[in-house]
């Protein structure tokens, strides 16, 4: 079987890992809302990594719910996935040492992780938007980091919820445009 072909089987089956995506902006969302309190900031970044842990379950049923294929099983690149999701933890102790030593940037330092983690995806699911919008993020989440104050860092994780809306829109249509070439003859 050719890659591309395994490739886009992965992106229709999956729909483009839209409901880890969605997840995400649940997350982030909730993020904002963190962020938005008047607590002292190292309880903001601990309940930021709390947070996280919804992705996975959230994930799963949101996955469910808009009949994304998650597990991708019987395709001989459905586990890379997984890998390249669990990559995302390796980069943690940049987190950790940004909210021991740099508190106040750690939210951006999480966005920055989270955004550059994406860029492999483009490959996995043959989608150019993962490939534009990972750097997009990442250089949007840095400049934004070097003009919010401490008070309104509720925009960092607010913006980081918009921009991936935006890769879900763009996915989306990617994943409709595969569905469409497979289901209508050539």
């Amino acid at each position: 079987m050719e890659v591309n072909k395994i490739r886009n089987e992965l992106s229709i089956r999956g729909k483009n890992g839209i409901g880890f995506l969605q997840s995400a902006v649940i997350i982030w969302l909730i993020i904002t809302a963190i962020f938005a309190q008047t607590i002292e900031i190292n309880q903001k970044n601990i309940y930021m990594l709390y947070s996280t842990g919804l992705m996975f379950p959230l994930s799963v049923v949101i996955s469910t719910f808009i009949k994304a294929d998650w597990k991708l099983k019987n395709n001989p690149l459905g586990n890379i996935g997984v890998i390249l999701n669990i990559a995302q933890i390796i980069y943690f102790p940049i987190l950790i040492w940004g909210i021991i030593k740099s508190p106040g940037e750690a939210i951006m330092l999480f966005a920055i992780i989270t955004g550059a983690h994406f860029f492999p995806y483009g490959w996995y699911y043959n989608a150019i938007p993962y490939y534009v919008m990972s750097p997009v993020i990442c250089i949007v989440m840095m400049v934004l980091a070097m003009y919010v104050k401490e008070r309104n860092l509720w925009l960092e994780p607010l913006t980081m919820a918009v921009l991936l809306s935006l890769l879900i829109l763009w996915l989306y249509i990617d994943y409709r445009n595969k569905h469409s070439n497979i289901s209508s003859p050539h």
